[in-house]
């Protein structure tokens, strides 16, 4: 399998988080993964992006309307990012449920339950059961239990529960 994706948010440790999750998922898998992140001016809110590619690639980098899967954890992303899917790509979104894409509004979910840096990982969830990813629920909450923070745990496997697991 082949699968490219593109994570997309503002700010920076969200997006580097899912990157690192769904590279560790590619591993947990036996797949061949690259990686690639352009942080901008992350450190001041602004765009941040990556680039995830599993299966076997020479180059980590993402070309214009090669991308499988986008997903945004800022809903105004997707207008700077669309450019990298594919006509047909899957579009998940951190935002209410207008426009284009299949979205959850990831942001109000993780607030409700007190921890709103968790709304990466309510998209992740959502993304993953939605079944566009390569990857399945167990797989993601393998990866979780073994990188998360010390006491970030529970809130982790929380927060990429609350999309209806």
């Amino acid at each position: 399998m082949k699968q490219q994706i593109v994570v997309s948010g503002i700010g920076g440790q969200g997006v580097l988080f899912a990157t690192r999750i769904l590279a560790e998922a590619a591993i947990e898998k036996g797949m061949e993964v690259l990686t690639s992140e352009t942080h901008g001016m992350a450190m001041r809110g602004g765009t941040v992006i990556s680039h995830v590619k599993v299966g076997p690639f020479t180059s980590p980098l993402i070309r214009s309307g090669q991308a499988d899967i986008g997903l945004f954890l800022h809903a105004g992303n997707l207008e700077v990012h669309r450019g990298f899917l594919k006509p047909q790509g899957l579009i998940y979104i951190n935002r209410e449920k207008n426009g284009d894409g299949e979205a959850i509004d990831a942001t109000s979910l993780a607030r409700e339950q007190g921890t709103p840096v968790i709304a990466n990982l309510v998209l992740l969830g959502f993304a993953v059961r939605q079944g566009g990813l390569f990857c399945d629920a167990a797989t993601v909450e393998a990866v979780l239990r073994r990188i998360s923070p010390a006491g970030k745990l529970e809130t982790n496997l929380a927060g990429f529960r609350l999309a209806g697991c």
